[in-house]
């Protein structure tokens, strides 16, 4: 008996572990232009249907915020034709710091906005042969 709860337990950490690693983006959020970003806010998920094929997330650092898109490793295997991912700052005012990657860029900052004193969101795109999507994060003030 001890050996098959063994195993069920084992089998189901196996499960879940693969589980988590589907959901998961798995990025490092390197910021190539600041070393020193902390995340505001949650993170917000661009979808095709009821498929996650980005996040989306906001920081602040360097005296500046920060938007950040990532595409999701599932979408970008499954997309080999043409696709771009753009990040920026929405503000009262509309989009600042709005930035776009090259061709299959599986990750995206913006160049960083002086918006520190206003309310922002960040504000992710990515737009593909056949379709495009969208999402902000909540507003951080």
């Amino acid at each position: 008996m001890f050996i098959r709860i063994a195993s069920t337990v084992g089998t189901a950490a196996l499960v879940m572990g693969a589980l988590l690693g589907i959901a998961s983006p798995a990025n490092a959020e390197t910021n190539p232009n600041c070393s020193q970003v902390t995340q505001i806010g949650s993170t917000a998920y661009i979808k095709s249907g009821g498929t996650t094929v980005a996040s989306v997330k906001q920081f602040k650092g360097c005296n500046k915020n920060w938007a950040y898109t990532y595409v999701w490793e599932g979408f970008r295997n499954s997309h080999s034709g043409t696709w771009w991912a753009c990040s920026g700052i929405s503000t009262s005012s509309g989009l600042e710091d709005y930035k776009c990657g090259g061709n299959h860029q599986k990750e995206v900052w913006s160049s960083g906005a002086n918006t520190l004193t206003k309310c922002t969101k960040g504000y992710g795109q990515l737009e593909w042969s056949g379709g495009e999507g969208a999402a902000a994060t909540d507003q951080r003030c």
